[in-house]
């Protein structure tokens, strides 16, 4: 069995995507646009362009997405965790997450974590990012 989130955006995914592969260092392998696609028929006129589905990679977790024409609402009651064992990573990943979304914690130690944080980006996603506590710390 397997888990993956898969982030709904407001016409931005392929602009999110990008930001994840740049800040993550990973790798989008897969990106379907609307048109050409059955699926073009029940899209807004303009989305055409827009992300049907994708797929990033990131160290072996796969993270699916695409543009929500119907509806689209941010999400709420959940929150995309990302487990480090590097604290200055986690605290790279984590300012360039909240770089102009909102910070509800900041990165700090706390006594779970040699550092954690929470925010949501510019693209709405709420983030976790956790350095888990070292032995010696």
């Amino acid at each position: 069995m397997e888990f993956n989130p898969y982030l709904l955006f407001n016409g931005d995914c392929e602009e999110a995507l990008k930001f994840y592969e740049q800040t993550f260092g990973g790798k989008i392998e897969a990106l379907m646009r609307f048109e050409g696609s059955p699926a073009a028929q029940h899209a807004p006129a303009g989305w055409g362009n827009k992300v049907l589905h994708a797929t990033l990679n990131l160290d072996g977790n796969v993270v699916m997405a695409s543009d929500a024409p119907q509806d689209y609402h941010r999400p709420q009651g959940i929150s995309v965790a990302i487990g480090l064992d590097d604290k200055d990573r986690a605290e790279r990943i984590f300012n360039a997450l909240a770089q102009g979304g909102t910070t509800t914690m900041p990165f700090q130690k706390t006594f779970f974590a040699s550092g954690f944080g929470m925010c949501v980006d510019r693209f709405g996603i709420p983030w976790m990012v956790n350095c888990d506590q070292k032995e010696n710390e």
